[in-house]
C-alpha cells in the first residue's frame, strides 16, 4: 500500500531523503491498519514530523485532540501524545477504545501532583476554588472545580468571581495568570521539564546575534523568559501568530518538534530552534504506533465514577469559553 501523494509531499519537506523510504513503509502499514481497525491517530503538536504529518488524522493541543476525536465515527483512538492526553480522550469518548503506544509516555507536570495533594490543599484553604490545568491526570481533574488551558486560564480564573483561587499544577503558568489578573493565585510547584529549561540569557544571546528575530513563548516558561518574548501564547496561539504575522525569522520557545511541524506549512519563514525535546513525547514512534494498532496495545481506562467528576470540570471550562458563564465552585 503506497502512501498518499499529499502526505509524501509534506514529508519531503520535513524528513531527510535518506530516511524517507523507511518512514514511508511504516506509514503505509499504519494506514492499512487504521482502515482495518476503524481507527484514527491523533497527534499532539510536539510529535516528530513523520508522525504529525505522516500518520495523524487530527492534530492539535491536548484538549483539542480529545474533542475532535469525539466527533469522529472511529472505534479506536491512538493517542500520539502522553498519558494524561489519552485519559482525557477516554473521558470525552468513554465508548471508544483509546490506545497509548508507549507506557513510558508520561509528563513531569502531570506527575507533579496527585488527587490526595488537591484534597490536602482544600483542607488548607477551605472554600477556595481549584482551577486545574488540563495537563493533569484524570484523578486530579476529578478533584477540581474547573479545568483550564493555557489559552483560557485567565478567563476561567476570573469567571469564578472570587478574590483568590488555587491554581494547579504549573507554577510558571500560574505566575503568568497572576500577572494578568487581580485575583490572588495560590500556586503549586509543578513544572514542564521542557519549558523550565529556557533562560532569558539564552534568548538575549539569540536576539543579539539576530536583531530581526521575533521570539514567541509558551506561558509554561519562567517569567524572565516571557519578559524577553514578543508574544506569549498557547501552542495554538503561537501557531496562529506565525500564520498571521509571517515573520522573516522566528523562534518558538517551546518543544522543538513544534517548530519542525509548523515550518512545513511556512517554508518561507526561517525558524530558529533552541532545541529542547520532551523525552516523554519522543517515546511515541511510528514503530510503536504500528504495534499498538497490530495488537491493540495499550488500552487506557479511567474509573467511570472518576471520569464523571473529571468530565464535569472539563465541561465547566467549556461552558465558560462558549457562553462566558460563571463557574459555581463545588456545584
Amino acid at each position: 500500500m503506497a502512501i498518499d501523494p499529499a502526505v509524501a509531499a509534506r514529508l519531503r519537506g520535513a524528513v531527510p531523503d535518506i530516511e524517507f523510504e523507511a518512514v514511508a513503509g511504516l506509514i503505509a502499514d499504519i494506514s492499512r491498519l487504521k482502515a482495518e481497525r476503524n481507527a484514527i491517530v491523533v497527534a499532539h503538536n510536539y510529535m516528530v514530523p513523520e508522525i504529525f504529518h505522516g500518520v495523524a488524522d487530527l492534530s492539535g493541543d491536548s484538549l483539542q485532540l480529545a474533542r475532535m476525536a469525539a466527533d469522529t465515527d472511529a472505534d479506536v483512538i491512538v493517542m500520539a501524545g502522553v498519558h494524561f492526553m489519552a485519559e482525557t480522550a477516554k473521558i470525552v469518548s468513554p465508548q471508544k477504545t483509546v490506545l497509548i503506544p508507549s507506557l513510558e509516555a508520561g509528563c513531569s507536570l502531570a506527575e507533579s501532583i496527585t488527587g490526595a495533594d488537591v484534597r490536602r490543599l482544600r483542607e488548607e484553604y477551605p472554600g477556595v476554588p481549584v482551577v486545574t490545568y488540563v495537563n493533569t491526570s484524570a484523578e486530579v481533574k476529578a478533584e477540581s472545580d474547573v479545568c483550564c488551558t493555557s489559552s483560557n486560564a485567565v478567563q476561567v480564573v476570573e469567571s469564578l468571581g472570587v478574590d483568590r483561587v488555587i491554581f494547579l499544577p504549573d507554577h510558571y503558568l500560574g505566575q503568568y495568570v497572576d500577572s494578568q489578573t487581580d485575583v490572588e493565585i495560590i500556586l503549586w510547584n509543578g513544572t514542564c521539564i521542557v519549558h523550565e529549561r529556557f533562560t532569558a540569557d539564552e534568548l538575549r544571546e539569540y536576539r543579539s546575534a539576530m536583531p530581526d528575530l521575533d521570539i514567541i513563548a509558551h506561558p509554561e516558561c519562567p517569567p524572565d523568559v516571557l519578559a524577553e518574548a514578543d508574544f506569549v501564547g498557547s501552542t495554538s496561539g503561537m501557531i496562529n501568530w506565525v500564520g498571521e504575522h509571517q515573520p522573516r525569522q522566528v523562534m518558538m520557545v517551546t518543544e522543538c518538534s513544534m517548530s519542525d511541524n509548523v515550518a512545513v506549512e511556512h517554508p518561507d519563514i526561517e525558524f530558529i530552534r533552541p532545541c529542547h525535546l520532551c523525552p516523554y513525547m519522543k517515546t511515541i514512534t511510528l514503530e510503536n504506533i504500528r504495534a499498538s494498532l497490530e495488537t491493540m496495545q495499550y488500552p487506557v481506562e479511567v474509573d467511570p465514577a472518576m471520569a464523571v467528576k473529571a468530565r464535569r470540570a472539563v465541561d465547566r471550562m467549556l461552558a465558560v469559553i462558549a457562553t462566558g458563564a460563571s463557574v459555581v465552585a463545588g456545584a
